[in-house]
């Protein structure tokens, strides 16, 4: 890369260390650091929970697949989630909201101690948290493969920087620090999108190319399924993205949290649908008619890379790079602020007596401590993403299927039609999930369509089932979902005593 180039991209690293050092001061409390607080504006609750959705792995591994089926990826990578997220503006957002406004919740899995028991929190934490480890360590390796793909930089040391410089300004400043940031990262990655479209069409003969691209493209590029990415597979990613997207990924659940009141947390979640389901063909559009430029590539998943190396004049690679570097360093943030709580009021709690009796410092500087702790390891295990069968495979094959087991007892225990459903279908559901996964991925070698699809229809149905045939519907949770389900702020807040339920237990007051 040319020197402009290299300033470019060393510039927006500085800004984000910036934002760092600002929103640490502005973190005085473990909830500030966590879910700012209950705080944060509608719309930038908004753009931080479009921008925490997704990362490199679009420039790399979804960039291959446009470039070898064409608009299908589209269709099941993020209109999928624009459709999810849009259902959880009416079904979840404002549960969320409220489980920190009446119950004092500033973790996503605080309140299943309370809605299930102990050891059903405590298995989807431990899970999720190791789940999302390997997903993590696969954005970080797809920004290495950009960074070796534009300037010929190891692998090892793309992982290093990027998560090096993340690591700090996530580990001072918290969720504000990801949702200032996150805005700082949109408006530089829309700069970047909009440069790189600009001189796509350019080469096209203009804004003609907006419709005359198709035509020119391989057969099957204009379909929305293909032989591999079925219309089964679409319709199971839209329920995938629909649980993970507003909850299931830990760390989106806190952009409703930490929104002022029920009705900012539901526009937040509309803003984000909305640019889920526009923004990414700005993004994409340029990956569709990759085919065009770059032809017989032995590597598609270096098609954007490419593309951008070819187009574009010194100063604007960096520009298009540091949008890319955007959408990772939001996700992993936002993940490890997540994680980090989890940790902090979940999980240390019951590992380590003395932690129920910490105050706000020490829950902060734990949280710190822990989110210093999940972004190391995750580089760590990011070294030896190709041995762990690549991006794509981590992302689609492992996350997509894994997250439905996971979010199915934290999604549905929130919702009154589900009050039938306890512990034992919590437990049954997960297990069922992740065992039906691992015959099907390890055992039979089965495709993307049955790996992804079987593993949380199977935890539905036996979550849903066993709350029909063996009830274990009681009172107290009867109460707690009436609460959830009310609009009105009659009800006062609760306060959490990490001392008692091994910290993730809420108690009322």
């Amino acid at each position: 890369m040319h020197a402009l180039d290299w300033t470019t991209v060393c510039g927006y690293f500085g800004l984000m260390l910036v934002i760092g050092w600002w929103s640490h001061r502005r973190v005085k409390t473990d909830k500030d650091f966590f879910i700012a607080g209950g705080r944060m504006p509608w719309w930038l609750a908004g753009i931080s929970h479009h921008m925490s959705g997704y990362s490199a792995v679009l420039f790399v591994a979804y960039a291959g697949v446009a470039y070898t089926d064409g608009i299908t990826v589209y269709f099941w990578g993020f209109a999928s989630i624009g459709i999810g997220v849009a259902i959880g503006s009416w079904l979840f957002a404002a549960r969320w909201n409220r489980l920190r406004a009446r119950f004092g919740v500033a973790s996503p899995l605080e309140f299943l101690a309370r809605r299930y028991n102990i050891p059903t929190q405590q298995v989807l934490a431990w899970s999720g948290s190791s789940l999302k480890v390997f997903d993590v360590a696969a954005k970080w390796f797809a920004v290495a493969v950009l960074l070796h793909s534009f300037a010929g930089l190891p692998l090892i040391w793309g992982i290093v920087i990027t998560g090096t410089v993340t690591l700090l300004y996530c580990t001072a400043g918290g969720l504000w620090a990801d949702a200032l940031t996150d805005f700082g990262q949109f408006v530089i990655q829309a700069a970047a999108g909009i440069v790189m479209i600009w001189a796509v069409l350019a080469e096209l003969g203009g804004v003609s190319g907006l419709w005359t691209l198709w035509d020119r493209l391989p057969a099957g590029h204009t379909s929305p399924v293909t032989g591999q990415y079925t219309t089964v597979f679409l319709l199971v990613y839209v329920l995938v993205k629909t649980l993970e997207y507003n909850g299931g990924m830990w760390n989106l659940a806190q952009r409703y949290m930490a929104a002022p009141d029920s009705r900012a947390a539901r526009r937040g979640a509309v803003l984000s649908a909305a640019l889920y389901l526009v923004w990414p063909l700005v993004l994409m559009f340029p990956m569709f008619a990759a085919p065009l430029f770059v032809p017989d590539l032995a590597d598609p998943t270096t098609s954007y890379a490419a593309m951008t190396q070819a187009l574009l004049p010194p100063g604007m690679i960096g520009l298009v790079l540091a949008g890319m570097f955007s959408h990772t360093m939001a996700m992993v943030a936002s993940d490890a602020n997540a994680i980090s709580s989890v940790i902090t009021r979940d999980m240390l709690p019951v590992l380590w007596r003395k932690a129920r009796g910490f105050d706000e410092f020490q829950r902060l500087r734990t949280g710190r401590i822990a989110t210093f702790g999940f972004i190391a390891l995750s580089m760590v295990v990011a070294t030896q993403a190709e041995h762990l069968g690549g991006v794509l495979s981590i992302v689609v094959s492992w996350v997509a299927a894994l997250m439905g087991p996971i979010s199915v007892p934290l999604l549905l225990g929130m919702l009154p039609w589900f009050r039938r459903c306890g512990s034992r279908a919590a437990i049954a559901s997960w297990a069922g999930g992740l065992l039906t996964y691992g015959v099907l991925y390890y055992g039979l070698d089965a495709g993307p369509t049955a790996t992804v699809a079987t593993p949380i229809l199977v935890s539905l149905a036996l979550y849903v089932g066993l709350g029909l045939v063996a009830s274990e519907r009681t009172e107290r949770v009867d109460e707690m979902l009436e609460a959830l389900d009310q609009e009105s702020a009659a009800a006062a807040p609760a306060t959490v005593q990490p001392g008692r339920a091994g910290g993730g237990g809420l108690t009322c007051t």
